[in-house]
């Protein structure tokens, strides 16, 4: 429960702080799904593709074996994916709190008026 004025104003900051944070973490998380996207993309293409592989290092191409690659993009896609799983679960809490602390201001605002 919120009692005082500086508890009502910190536990605002708080909410506030939190869905700033939120934002940022659902920024973070649609660039990795984008990143997802790209890896299975090069994934469909390295399939199709006939002949001599190349893979980006830097400014420069280098030849890799078909196997090096696949091997390579699998990693890639697994270490997101995990990346994608904490930043959900982090989601999750963050929207748990963000709904307990709405719950607070509002019962808050409601009893000490406006």
């Amino acid at each position: 429960m919120v009692g005082s004025r500086e508890e009502l104003e910190g536990k605002l900051n708080e909410f506030q702080n939190l869905q700033s944070q939120l934002q940022m973490l659902m920024i973070q998380k649609q660039q990795l799904k984008l990143q997802l996207e790209e890896i299975d993309d090069a994934s469909e293409e390295l399939k199709k593709a006939k002949g001599a592989v190349f893979r980006s290092v830097g400014t420069l191409l280098i030849e890799a074996t078909r196997e090096e690659s696949e091997k390579e993009l699998k990693e890639r896609k697994e270490s997101t994916d995990v990346r994608v799983k904490a930043l959900t679960r982090q989601e999750e809490k963050m929207r748990e709190r963000l709904e307990s602390l709405k719950k607070e201001l509002e019962s808050a605002m409601g009893k000490g008026g406006a």
